[in-house]
């Protein structure tokens, strides 16, 4: 049994003994599953087993380069940091030079390095000061700081010849260009943050606050040539998770910088998304299709969560309180979609890519998501991005 503890922040009370809970259902089955994982890639369960998903580099870039490989080591390091056990700081060490093979092939590294090196190198030197990660987190922030088109405004998302798409999801990607900035002290990285996150803002936000999740540019003309559907339900939908990254990674630019209009922007969009949000559910995968209400993505609440904990952590009194509130209210939700069983190495279920691949299944970012936000409830407010 817990002792009830409650956490006040600015009149609003935080129901410790949900957070505590939670946690410490997760840190149980963790000191279990983390073991037998070890140092690999999970991406997704199958009967109840995560594979490797960095065995092979095939066409649809799956293998070492996947987007998605910072998060297990990720996961890692927040065990490492509430526990300060060093079972999880090897394994977390361990995922973080097998990325190593990534950046020796080099020509298949994208837009989202951000997601794999920050959780892994960067959160390494953040809290060993290995100079070595620092090294890999450098290089990989140059990758990316490579990939602006500063005739357009934007760091470009795919490759080959798709040279004037951006998606949403670069918003969370370039905390690492900011990162970059302020360990070496040049502030081209910063820069080229601010230019892509101040073309998303006027081009990729809409008035109501939802976020498109493709914007192809007109690089020579200026403004917007088209907005595809991409994981979203159809052109100037929205996307669930696409409107979690929004949230987060505006808030993540007013971290970094203190630009008021980026506070705004992570306002406007988690507004938006609360305003959709049924409780006691997952989200929709996306908002504006509801006669689809059996396709709901759990990934979407967790990480919209911890970026609406992260605007709270720069407000004051009932509008403080207001985004707490709703991010518990998200977490709560979440809990029902969890296991903690050992015949499952997942914890979070019920996600799910797009709306366009309308299967549900375990996500590793769900997870990572999911304790990012209940560590930050419990006093860790600032961690990797």
């Amino acid at each position: 049994m817990f002792k009830k503890v409650v956490c006040v922040m600015n009149n609003y009370k935080i129901d410790m003994d949900f957070v505590n809970s939670f946690w410490e259902k997760i840190e149980k089955k963790l000191s279990v599953t983390a073991p037998e994982i070890g140092a690999k890639f999970p991406y997704t369960t199958e009967n109840g087993k995560y594979e490797d998903f960095a065995h092979g580099t095939d066409e649809e870039g799956n293998g070492i380069f996947w987007w998605t490989n910072g998060f297990w080591g990720g996961m890692m390091w927040l065990m490492h940091l509430a526990t300060g056990k060093d079972v999880y700081k090897e394994i977390a060490e361990g995922c973080e030079k097998e990325l190593d093979r990534a950046m020796d092939i080099f020509w298949r590294l994208h837009h989202d390095v951000g997601f794999m090196w920050l959780l892994t190198a960067v959160a390494d030197y953040r809290v060993t000061g290995n100079e070595r990660s620092k090294h890999r987190g450098m290089h990989a922030a140059t990758i990316l700081a490579g990939r602006v088109n500063h005739k357009g405004g934007f760091i470009r998302a795919f490759d080959h010849d798709v040279y004037n798409k951006t998606i949403i999801d670069t918003m969370m990607n370039i905390s690492l260009l900011f990162w970059a900035s302020e360990v070496c002290g040049d502030d081209r990285f910063a820069q080229a943050a601010q230019l892509h996150a101040d073309t998303t803002m006027k081009y990729a936000i809409r008035e109501d606050g939802s976020a498109a999740h493709v914007t192809v540019y007109d690089v020579e003309n200026g403004g917007v040539l088209e907005y595809p559907a991409g994981q979203g339900a159809f052109s100037g939908s929205a996307w669930s998770r696409g409107q979690a990254w929004a949230i987060y990674g505006f808030a993540n630019c007013f971290t970094h910088t203190g630009r008021e209009e980026y506070l705004k922007t992570a306002k406007k969009a988690a507004n938006y998304f609360i305003s959709h949000f049924e409780e006691g559910k997952a989200p929709l995968v996306d908002f504006c299709a509801p006669e689809r209400g059996d396709l709901r993505d759990t990934t979407a609440g967790a990480a919209a969560a911890s970026g609406m904990i992260e605007i709270a952590n720069h407000l004051d009194g009932e509008e403080k309180a207001y985004y707490l509130e709703n991010a518990v209210k998200i977490l709560k939700a979440l809990e029902q979609y969890c296991r903690f069983d050992l015949e499952e190495q997942s914890i979070l279920q019920h996600g799910m890519q797009s709306f366009t691949a309308p299967k549900h299944m375990p996500i590793i970012y769900g997870d990572y998501f999911l304790m990012e936000a209940l560590l930050k409830l419990k006093g860790n407010d600032k961690l990797f991005w």
